[in-house]
């Protein structure tokens, strides 16, 4: 079995766990945020905490013990695009908010049998290739990623890389301290939280699914694999994925979009196991639009983002990448702004809404 195939086995056993824990748990990112928002619950969102805690300490493990090196990475450039991340993670925030879900969670629909999810998936996959290597991809690098930041002396955008020169090795131990104790206090302070397991589950198979990406990736690659060294990500895996279904290409043997092809078959499972699967379709022309609109924001956002909120916020997280809390706080804000212009209905009353809290 060459590499790449071994990666691609990896990658599918890694994203149907997944798949399945998160049909199981109920568990979606924009689910999380719009529970905050509207009605104040927080824990959802404290079980992507969570996943993010267990994604943090393990790949901060790797690192520490040389099998994973952040430079290899894509995540952590020596000049960050920062406009082309904004505003891509404000674009993917208000798509998932029209969508009512994320792409990960996309899959996971459409694994349940969810045809709207079918439509957001191709639409999605779509925009995305249009960005990444299509007619929009010199737009793309022209304007939205013209913009960099860099990093002092050429280092590597992610914080322990920024500090070292300070702390030492130790700023990495620091680092992850710093962040992941008072987030797991955070968490295990929540004690309706604690008594769903099926959600802990969740966010527990999330954050070592991220690791194990890593891992994999790293031990399987060798010299006839030019793949970088990846995890969890669902933009340019998806459009991959489709594309390569599309065209018969070797795309769909990679890790990446293995790995989108293993959510769905997981949450098929799940689906199946507690009798949840059924057929859902748009209910009139009204959402249709929606989605569609929805799906191309996310697919040209993730894109300039450089990630989803499960590919920046917890893949790249993981890192410490310096892109991260600006890509988390334009999926908030996008998020946030998407739910105010559905609940109001227009978009000065939604402007209005969201200032106004």
């Amino acid at each position: 079995m060459t590499a790449e195939w071994a990666g691609g086995a990896a990658g599918f056993l890694i994203g149907a766990g997944c798949g399945y824990a998160m049909r199981a748990g109920r568990l979606c990112s924009f689910g999380a945020l719009e529970d905050w928002v509207t009605i104040g619950d927080s824990r959802r969102l404290k079980v992507f905490a969570l996943a993010f805690v267990i994604a943090l300490l393990g790949t901060e493990m790797l690192i520490v013990g040389g099998l994973l090196d952040p430079a290899h990475t894509t995540y952590v450039p020596s000049a960050v695009p920062i406009v082309g991340i904004v505003l891509g993670s404000l674009a993917f925030g208000v798509g998932m908010s029209l969508v009512g879900t994320c792409g990960l969670g996309s899959l996971v629909r459409l694994g349940g049998g969810d045809l709207r999810s079918l439509v957001v998936v191709l639409v999605f996959a779509g925009m995305a290739y249009a960005a990444l290597r299509g007619s929009l991809n010199g737009l793309r690098i022209d304007l939205v990623e013209r913009i960099r930041l860099p990093m002092p002396d050429g280092a590597r955008s992610d914080l322990p890389a920024l500090i070292e020169p300070w702390f030492g090795a130790g700023g990495r131990i620091g680092a992850t301290a710093l962040l992941g104790v008072p987030l797991l206090a955070w968490i295990l302070l929540d004690r309706r939280l604690l008594r769903t397991p099926r959600m802990l589950a969740a966010g527990l198979t999330l954050g070592v699914g991220v690791v194990a990406g890593w891992a994999a990736t790293t031990l399987l690659a060798d010299e006839f694999a030019a793949a970088r060294p990846q995890s969890l990500t669902f933009v340019g895996p998806v459009a991959r994925a489709v594309l390569g279904i599309v065209i018969g290409s070797g795309d769909v043997a990679e890790f990446g979009a293995a790995s989108v092809f293993g959510v769905v078959a997981g949450s098929w499972s799940a689906a199946r196991v507690k009798d949840q699967f059924h057929w859902e379709a748009f209910d009139d022309q009204r959402e249709m639009r929606r989605h569609i609109a929805g799906a191309t924001l996310m697919g040209l956002g993730g894109v300039a983002a450089g990630g989803c909120t499960i590919g920046q916020g917890l893949t790249a997280g993981s890192l410490l990448a310096v892109s991260w809390p600006f890509a988390l706080a334009g999926f908030y804000l996008g998020g946030r702004f998407g739910i105010a212009f559905i609940l109001e209905g227009r978009l000065s009353e939604a402007l209005r809404s969201l200032f106004s809290r």
